[in-house]
């Protein structure tokens, strides 16, 4: 009989930094990150890195800047690397990782560049474009950013076609976050020992126990002990994140937002 995998805890402390692995990233519940945005549209800084703050005083282990969650299409290159290095300000413990991704290669690759030339951020999130295969997209990524950890990215709903799981071996990145939900690519690819980060609030009970390194969760803004909870095989926990991630989808990403600054609310009244 296969023994049962390891499960990463949640942290006992805020002490955390990079764990060894191809990736050089921690394992366990990460935070897709939201961006707060003021009333005239421009980027609120202060207000994101304290959303950053609640999440790690509540047991994240890192943080991804710039992704799906928060609404890349609204970030500047300048404004990613002022957001990075504000949160790395407040939180020099904390690896920070940043989405450098677009459904356009070459706008992709230029964000690439950008920020790798910046060194501000601990790792690249990059999506996979819909212009430009796999293969040879991530090997224009690796020649503009040679020293980064490179996660590439896959959300085929929202930004076809993805990442086929028969694809990662031709891929010269550090590791995977899959955002598809699906079981079957996620035992796919952990069965051939990828370090998979699961972008899917919905497979948490099964990605922690059956050797996913990680997840980077939209719901870590807000319920982040029930992520936890679920990584750890609960499948209370699990059941009730299914209605959690259901509610947020009705107005995403602005429920998750409000959810989160109505708790920094509560936290400093």
């Amino acid at each position: 009989m296969r023994e049962a995998c390891e499960v990463t805890d949640p942290p006992s402390s805020l002490s955390h930094g990079r764990s060894p692995g191809r990736s050089k990233l921690p394992g366990g519940i990460g935070v897709a990150l939201v961006t707060i945005f003021k009333g005239d549209g421009t980027l609120d800084v202060a207000t994101t890195t304290q959303c950053a703050r609640h999440c790690v005083d509540h047991g994240i282990r890192f943080i991804l800047v710039a992704g799906t969650t928060g609404e890349a299409w609204r970030l500047s290159a300048a404004d990613r690397v002022e957001l990075v290095g504000a949160i790395k300000e407040s939180l020099p413990h904390i690896p920070v990782l940043v989405g450098t991704g677009d459904p356009r290669a070459s706008t992709a690759l230029e964000l690439t560049e950008h920020l790798s030339s910046r060194r501000v951020a601990d790792g690249l999130v990059v999506l996979s474009p819909s212009d430009m295969g796999a293969a040879e997209f991530y090997t224009a990524v690796r020649e503009v950013a040679p020293e980064d950890t490179v996660l590439a990215y896959s959300f085929p709903d929202a930004f076809p076609p993805g990442i086929h799981p028969s694809e990662l071996p031709l891929l010269p990145v550090d590791g995977i976050k899959d955002s598809s939900g699906s079981a079957d690519r996620l035992a796919e690819m952990v069965s051939a020992g990828f370090e998979v980060y699961v972008g899917s609030s919905n497979l948490l009970a099964i990605a922690g126990p059956c050797g996913a390194k990680g997840a980077i969760l939209a719901l870590a803004n807000i319920v982040p002990e029930l992520c936890w909870e679920a990584w750890a095989g609960d499948t209370s926990a699990q059941r009730e994140l299914f209605g959690v991630h259901v509610e947020s989808l009705s107005d995403f990403p602005n429920g998750v937002k409000a959810e989160v600054l109505k708790a920094l609310e509560s936290k400093t009244l």
